[in-house]
């Protein structure tokens, strides 16, 4: 498709997507007024929301979410808590949370002052990421906290850094290695290479970091995304593994576990109490201890979730 007909498609998109969700026609009447068949409408209007033509944001502060958050910033000494609407008829453990994160990261990185933002992995953190408008900011250095390929070699499908980069235009460091290797020898070695020294040392400095907190039961990420196996995560879970956050297992009072697969971790080392401001992204019931772990553990100290589970991290004190 030639660089014209890409942008009269986009911009028929923009018409059609401002006459359904600004001047509130049905698409039947957009289909009248742009001279296309409804079907073509329709899929011009998705077309306005896929290529984030039309976007939408909640800006009404809720009061039942702000005083959740209050007490939950009281009861952990957070530096930043959000707490979203929760919709209880929605099992997706993006929905909502996607949008919080990525308007938190698109404010950070809005400043004009050079920052060092550090990013995890996942699911939520992919999500909020392609809620991300194109920005501009050669300013801000974006540095991976954890590798993206297993020891098979295939690479996860929810690296967060380079999609990012390309939608903010900061450089990007990431980490060139698998999340788990054979050995804690290899590990040593691996991590004594000029490359890997250097951005570590970049991300230990992060002004902003975002992380997703994982599970560590039968559904662990880590596991189903192929990083480690059904016998390692059992031995995790063995040494008491409760939650993860960039593959660093932690317990249920959130200390990082000596041994098993953190023995042979890639990522970069976390910090405690956490330094700057360590976001964590996560909800749902089955997050709640993992949750609940790393803020007791002072592994992150912000935090954006949704109301019902910040009632339950409330309820578990």
């Amino acid at each position: 498709m030639s660089q014209d007909s890409e942008r009269s498609r986009l911009d028929d998109a923009a018409r059609a997507g401002w006459l359904y969700f600004i001047a509130g026609n049905t698409q039947d009447e957009i289909a009248k007024k742009l001279n296309v068949s409804r079907p073509t409408a329709q899929r011009l209007v998705s077309l306005a929301l896929s290529e984030r033509l039309i976007t939408f944001r909640l800006d009404h502060p809720i009061a039942a979410c702000m005083e959740l958050a209050a007490r939950l910033t009281e009861r952990h000494g957070l530096a930043h808590c959000q707490i979203v609407p929760t919709d209880p008829d929605s099992d997706s453990s993006v929905v909502g949370l996607a949008e919080a994160a990525a308007a938190f990261l698109e404010q950070k990185l809005g400043a004009a002052e050079p920052l060092v933002v550090g990013v995890g992995t996942g699911r939520t953190l992919r999500a909020a990421v392609e809620q991300i408008p194109r920005m501009n900011c050669p300013q801000h250095r974006l540095v991976s906290l954890v590798g993206h390929i297993s020891m098979e070699g295939s690479a996860s499908f929810f690296d967060v850094l380079a999609r990012l980069s390309d939608l903010v235009r900061a450089p990007h460091y990431p980490m060139p290695l698998p999340v788990v290797v054979p050995s804690r020898a290899e590990r040593d070695q691996l991590l004594n290479l000029e490359p890997v020294r250097r951005l570590r040392e970049l991300a230990a400095a992060a002004d902003v970091t975002l992380v997703g907190i994982g599970r560590m039961d039968e559904s662990a990420p880590l596991h189903i995304d192929g990083f480690i196996s059904a016998a390692e995560l059992s031995a995790m879970r063995r040494l008491g593994a409760a939650g993860e956050i960039t593959g660093w297992a932690f317990d249920a009072t959130g200390r990082i576990i000596e041994g098993g697969t953190n023995d042979r971790l890639t990522s970069v080392p976390r910090i405690v109490p956490a330094r700057g401001l360590v976001v964590g992204v996560a909800k749902g019931v089955s997050k709640a201890l993992p949750i609940h772990a790393a803020l007791r553990g002072r592994l992150i100290n912000g935090l954006v979730t949704d109301e019902s589970t910040a009632r339950l991290l409330l309820d578990i004190g």
